[in-house]
Formats: C-alpha cells, sequence, structure tokens
C-alpha cells in the first residue's frame, strides 16, 4: 500500500469526518452530499466519545447466550465496570434487538448493555416489562413445543423448530446459523461482514478477513432472514475503500477498484488508546498479486440483491453509492485495444484466484459482468451525466450476449461444427472467426456431451477453446439469461445427465475435468495445491450450492437442487463445513480444505431459504430482454460496414 493519510479507515473521534460508527448515520449522511469531492469519505468517527475495545471476532460463548436466552442482548463489548448503572433507550444507542424466537415472539426483555464513555465503560439498563398473562402464556407455549419435541424424539424424527418466519428449521440449519453468527466481524460495535473461515486448527493466514466474493451467500442468508443492517453497512464500508490509493511497485490500477477483502486491525494511538482500522487488500497481498476482477461485479450484485429483498431502494439512490456504481462501470467498460465485448483478464482474478489457465476471457468474469450490467441498467439514475454510460452499457449487454451465445456455446451439434471447420480463413464471412483448428477437441468430449444437453465453453481466445466445464459460470449465465432459454435448459440437461461426474458425493464441481499429467504440469506450473481433483482443480465446492438453486427455480427445475440440498445436509455438518472436497466424485474432505468455511455453511443456508420460498430466488433472477437482443452497435456507427455480423446468426440468439 502507498503510504497515505488515508490508508486506513479508522473510529478516529473527530467532528471533520462525515460517516461516523453508527447503524444510522449513513443514511443522514447522504442528504449533506452534493459533489463528488465530498463523497470519497476519509474515516468513521465513533457516534459515542472514547477509547475503543480492540477487535476480536464475537466469542462462541457469546453467540450460545443469544441462542439460550433469545429475550436478551447484550453488546458484544459487554464488561463492567465501577458498578455504575445508567438508564437508556433502544433508540439513544442505535440498537437493533435481535428477533425473539418462537416462544417469545412478541416479548423482548433487553436487560443491560454497555458502553464506553470519557469515564470508562457505563452500564446501561434498558427492560421491557412482561405481563404475568403474557409469562404463562409463554410458559404454556413452551411446555407445548416441549412436549411435542419428546414425542418426535421418541419416534426417532429430529424435532424441527419454528423460526420467527414461521418456518421449520432443522437441526443442521441451527447449527450453520450458530456458526454463521460466530463468523461475525465487528468494526466500532457494528456487523460489517464476515471471515472466509472460523477454523481455530489451522493459520488464519488470511482467512480471518472479510472477502467481497465470500460474503455474498451470507449476505443473501441475512437479508432473507430480515437482518438487514449487517449488508447494508458491508455495502457503505466497502464503498468507502474504494477510493483509495493502491500502488504496487510504483504502479496504480484504474480508479474504481473494489478490494478482494478487508481486515479490522487496531492500532495503538498512545499508551491508552486503541483505533478499530480497516485494511484492505487489493491484491497487493495475494498470491501473484492479481486484482480481484470479480469483487466489484460482486459488489452491483449485491446492491441490486438488497434493494428486491429488503425493498429499500434509497441506498441505491444515495449520491456516494450512485458515484461508486460509476466508477465500477467505467474501470468495466474501458476502451482497450479488445476487439471482443467480452473482459480480458489475467489468471487468478476471481473465485479461481491460482494459476489454472484461465486468463483471457473465462466464462465466469464474463457472466458476472453481464449480470452486474443487467443490474447497473436497472439502478443507474439516468440523467445529462449518465446518459452516456446508460447509452454504454445497453450497448456492451446486447453485444456481450450475443457473443456468448454465438460463440462460447457447444452442444453435440456445434461440436461436429467444430470438428468440420475449415482453418485460415481471411474474409468478414469466415465460419471459424478465431480460427479453431477441430484437433483441439478433446478426445473425452466427443463421449460426455449428452445429446439433449449442453454447455458454453470455459474460454475463447484465437485458436484457443478451453472445453472445460466451469460450473459458476453456466449456473450464472442461466441466472442472468446470458443464455438463450433453449441454452439453459440444456445446462441443466447435462448436469442431470453427468450427476455423478458434476455432483458425485459432494456438490458441485468447480470445473470439469481436472488438468493431468502434463497438462497439469504446464498450465498450473505444478502447483500442488491445484493438484488433479482437488481445491480448483477438478476440487467439489459446496458454496456453489446456492447459485445451482437458484438456476434450477428460475427453470423449473427444483428436483435437481433439492436432491443436492439434501445430500450436502446429511455430509457438511458431519464433517464440520470444509471449504471444499477432493477426488472424481468429492468422496474426501479436500486435503488443505478450512473447516467451519463461511460461504460453505451460508451457501447451504441461503439453498434452504430459496426453496422454502422461491419467490424471493425469482426476484434475483433476470428474465429474457429482448430489447438487449434488438439493440446493435453497428447502427450507431458510420462505418459503412454492408454486413452486420449478426444477422446471420439472429434467429439463434433469440431461441
Amino acid at each position: 500500500m502507498k503510504p497515505s493519510p488515508r490508508m486506513l479507515i479508522s473510529c478516529k473521534n473527530s467532528s471533520s469526518f462525515l460517516a461516523r460508527c453508527h447503524p444510522t448515520a449513513p443514511r443522514a449522511m447522504s442528504n449533506n452530499l452534493s459533489s463528488t469531492n465530498n463523497i470519497r469519505m476519509l474515516g468513521f468517527a465513533r457516534i459515542m466519545n472514547g477509547n475503543h475495545r480492540a477487535f476480536r471476532l464475537p466469542s462462541s460463548r457469546y453467540f450460545s447466550h443469544l441462542t439460550s436466552r433469545p429475550q436478551t442482548f447484550r453488546s458484544p463489548a459487554a464488561t463492567r465496570i465501577n458498578g455504575d448503572v445508567t438508564t437508556a433507550t433502544v433508540n439513544e444507542l442505535g440498537l437493533k434487538p435481535r428477533k425473539s424466537s418462537v416462544n417469545d415472539k412478541k416479548n423482548l426483555e433487553i436487560e443491560k448493555v454497555y458502553i464506553k464513555t470519557d469515564n470508562g465503560i457505563d452500564e446501561k439498563q434498558l427492560v421491557v416489562e412482561k405481563s404475568a398473562d403474557k409469562e404463562s402464556e409463554l410458559e404454556a407455549g413452551g411446555e407445548e413445543d416441549n412436549a411435542r419435541s419428546e414425542n418426535k424424539v421418541s419416534e426417532g424424527v429430529a424435532a424441527p423448530i419454528i423460526n420467527n418466519n414461521g418456518e421449520e428449521e432443522t437441526d443442521v440449519e441451527r447449527e450453520a446459523w450458530k456458526l454463521l453468527q460466530e463468523a461475525l466481524v465487528t468494526y466500532c460495535d457494528t456487523p460489517v461482514g464476515t471471515v472466509a473461515a472460523n477454523d481455530s486448527s489451522e493459520e488464519s493466514l488470511n482467512y480471518d478477513q472479510v472477502f467481497i466474493r465470500d460474503f455474498i451467500p451470507s449476505a443473501l442468508a441475512f437479508l432473507l432472514k430480515g437482518e438487514n443492517e449487517i449488508v447494508k453497512n458491508f455495502l457503505l464500508h466497502t464503498l468507502q475503500l474504494q477510493s483509495w490509493e493502491k500502488t504496487v511497485d510504483c504502479y496504480s490500477p484504474g480508479q474504481g477498484l473494489m478490494p478482494a477483502s478487508f481486515k479490522v486491525k487496531t492500532m495503538q494511538v498512545d499508551e491508552e488508546k486503541v483505533e478499530e482500522v480497516l485494511d484492505p487488500d487489493f491484491g497487493e497481498s495475494a498470491i501473484g498479486r492479481v486484482a480481484p476482477v470479480d469483487s466489484g461485479l460482486w459488489w452491483i450484485i449485491l446492491l441490486r440483491a438488497y434493494g428486491k429483498l429488503t425493498g429499500d431502494y434509497s441506498l441505491q439512490e444515495r449520491v456516494d453509492v450512485q458515484t461508486g456504481l460509476e466508477m465500477i462501470l467505467n474501470l468495466c467498460l474501458t476502451d482497450g485495444f479488445d476487439m471482443f465485448p467480452s473482459l480480458l483478464v489475467t489468471d487468478g482474478s476471481c473465485m479461481i484466484d491460482r494459476r489454472m489457465g484461465i486468463h483471457g476471457h473465462p466464462l465466469e468474469i464474463q457472466a458476472l459482468f453481464y449480470s452486474a450490467l443487467r443490474s447497473a441498467r436497472e439502478m443507474v439514475k439516468v440523467d445529462d451525466g449518465s446518459k452516456n454510460l446508460v447509452r454504454e452499457i445497453n450497448n456492451r449487454l446486447s453485444a456481450l450476449s450475443f457473443h456468448i451465445r454465438e460463440y462460447y456455446w457447444l452442444d453435440m451439434k456445434k461440436m461436429n461444427e467444430i470438428y468440420r471447420y475449415k482453418t485460415e480463413e481471411y474474409s468478414l464471412d469466415a465460419t471459424n472467426k478465431f480460427n479453431i483448428y477441430p484437433e483441439q477437441i478433446p478426445l473425452w468430449l466427443m463421449d460426455w456431451v449428452p445429446q439433449e444437453g449442453g454447455y458454453l465453453i470455459g474460454n475463447l481466445q484465437p485458436a484457443h477453446m478451453d472445453f472445460r466445464f466451469f460450473m459458476l459460470g453456466n449456473l450464472w449465465s442461466i441466472v442472468s439469461s446470458l443464455g438463450t432459454p433453449k441454452q439453459n435448459k440444456s445446462i441443466l440437461n447435462l448436469i442431470e445427465a453427468k450427476w455423478d461426474d458434476l455432483v458425485g458425493h459432494m456438490p458441485l464441481k468447480i470445473c470439469y475435468p481436472a488438468l493431468e499429467s502434463e497438462e497439469w504440469r504446464i498450465i498450473t506450473g505444478s502447483d500442488p495445491k491445484n493438484t488433479p481433483w482437488s481445491y480448483h482443480n477438478g476440487g467439489s465446492w459446496p458454496t456453489l450450492l446456492w447459485q445451482f438453486t437458484l438456476a434450477c427455480i428460475k427453470m423449473g427445475r427444483t428436483e435437481l437442487a433439492e436432491d443436492a440440498v439434501a445430500l450436502a445436509e446429511k455430509r457438511l455438518p458431519v464433517d464440520s463445513w470444509p471449504e471444499y472436497y477432493d477426488t472424481r466424485t468429492g468422496k474426501f474432505i479436500g486435503k488443505q480444505a478450512r473447516l467451519y468455511q463461511t460461504w460453505t455453511l451460508a451457501g447451504f443456508l441461503a439453498s434452504k431459504m430459496f426453496l422454502k420460498n422461491p419467490e424471493t430466488a425469482a426476484m434475483l433472477c433476470w428474465e429474457e430482454d429482448l430489447e438487449i437482443l434488438e439493440t446493435c452497435a453497428c447502427a450507431l456507427s458510420k462505418s459503412g460496414r454492408a454486413k452486420c455480423s449478426r444477422d446471420a446468426a439472429k434467429s439463434q440468439i433469440l431461441v
């Protein structure tokens, strides 16, 4: 990181800072932002004066207290000093009480919380009285629940618990929620994300950081449960990190880059004062020093999801959020040397963050790029200043949609066409536009693709097609309607037909097949972590489950998602929620997999909630947009081209 006064966002006690460490402060702040210069906030000040506690993850003991006594809320920083007791209201402290359990849904007793002041830490007493009648009703209800539980246990059936939404939760779901709460990261006593993993048996490395891509399933789980504030905090805090100066070897990437992750650290200001700071990683500390291309795309997708699931669109309309959104889009839409509408990236710039031969135009990035553009199309405020950006978004969506549908699609018919390709064609009307040699078709592929199935290949460059099946890219192509309805249906048909290969003992393969032998040595550089059928090289990643569930619900194939979720539910809690699985069928826990991986358990929870409420999944998906298909940038050009190359394929892209 380049030395800068803005290097760490801290909880400084200064009235000059625009945003304060308080859940309600960012709302009021947006009204005071009138220019771009004011948008880049320098830091966060505490809403209450005094020293700051050192950052730590909330302990399991603290969360077991919440689960065992759902009627009581305590501050994560609870400490009693000098025994002084004062009174305060919930609103005065800016606290949001946790929802009560089914046995105490209508009555919440907040006993004591503790806050820091100039004189130390004061104990605040907050009590909501409960009537004797209601207490007796609660006791009666609790006895009935216990009786039902005893009956079910005696019958050998796991006793479900009814959550606040009136839905049953299994023991596995309750365990996952408890672990997700324990993974929370707080900044100035406010939750801002979840750690990547909470595995105390291994060195933390960077697994104790909050990753943007890793937090997405956690965010969706919180939103679906109605706990919206943590997601809002995450979106706003990561937005402030966007404006920092990023430097590696005296070179800075483009403005608008979002960090891969951030960590809450403590800084000793003086002998008695400690401040919490946010320390982001833009790739300057990552393996291979690769910038996270997907972070900004995920941030845009989550911003849209927040509005859809909460109904609160005011966050999208804020001046600082609109500016940050436009900065990401400008970075992605910047003109370059590329002749294709797809994004050109290097290896390791997405979920597959190690060398795996995906440099160029990987499907995963293109699918997320398309989803982010469609999200932005809904959220960008159209005015004189943004109309050019909106036009660029529409043109890029149209070109990218055609490009992926026409050139990335592979089924038996397309494979036979490639098999008969003529090469070295020099013409605007060439069939083999990328000069693909038929000898590139691998032997395994000819017998692998089913007659009624197909998929989008992993990568496309001049004289190169990556025929590997990449799960995330294909699933997001379904969710975002990057593929045609027929193509999307064929992708799920292929997954069903090749269930043993792509699901096996644990859903789902990140890619198929694995690189082996000499191919593994050359492409991965003999990576000891990406050995065949391990980690990114053909490993099985349970976090992909929520994206698979979204795709299945959209296409009316919920039975596939239910089978995959049931398979995961049997193994994940027994195996301690590992990061990934190894072997061809996902039989073994990954040799270097972290346990209690947050996006594993969050992905499972999100999948269960989507299946219980399919309408929420539909809100996050996109349907076919004919306006995008009909838009053609060639019509806006004055180059005098006689023929648009899209016309010949228009019948294909519309089916």
